[in-house]
């Protein structure tokens, strides 16, 4: 299973990054990436700690290990400096009652939507399925893990797949999508 979203301790999760990846690897995770907050405050040290981090762990444990930032409660004018640093925006994480117009653009810019196991965040996963279906934008199931108990093996990720009014065969498809991320 690929897992896209995830925190450590660099941010507001309650596990070391090298812990978070056991935990993933336990639930079966094959891939994953700790995306822990960032804004202008803690940027470069967190990417440069989490990019450390995760080439320690390359090939030393039986999942790739990405590192990400998610980017939260930041002005909508320095997202772009900020997202420039080293890549673009590629998920768009729990993003709730988004309207038709937005999940337009995210088809328009190659941006996944994410349906999430999060607690609170999921209450709009099924809004957030029917927007995509309507407008073609593509779609990615992360965990938005923070906890020992966040982590979800597959067959509870398909609950809350299906739980968003989508079918096996679009769990599969994220999946894909998640990977040609990973693969990019």
């Amino acid at each position: 299973m690929i897992d896209l979203h995830m925190h450590s301790t660099f941010s507001d999760g309650e596990l070391i990054p090298s812990e978070v990846v056991s935990r993933a690897l336990f639930a079966g995770y094959t891939h994953l990436a700790i995306t822990d907050h960032v804004d202008p405050s803690n940027v470069e040290n967190v990417v440069e700690r989490m990019v450390h981090v995760c080439s320690q762990l390359r090939g030393k444990v039986r999942a790739q290990v990405y590192p990400g930032v998610e980017i939260t409660h930041v002005p909508p004018r320095l997202i772009a400096p900020l997202a420039a640093i080293r890549a673009k925006v590629n998920i768009l994480a729990h993003p709730g009652l988004l309207s038709e117009e937005e999940a337009t653009l995210a088809r328009k810019n190659g941006v996944l939507l994410e349906i999430t196991a999060r607690k609170g965040h999921s209450l709009t996963n099924g809004h957030v399925a029917r927007m995509a279906m309507k407008t073609g934008a593509r779609l990615v199931y992360n965990t938005d893990s923070h906890s020992p108990g966040d982590f979800t093996p597959w067959e509870a990720a398909l609950q809350i797949i299906r739980g968003s009014g989508l079918t096996e065969k679009d769990a599969a498809r994220m999946q894909a999508n998640a990977r040609e991320l990973v693969e990019r």
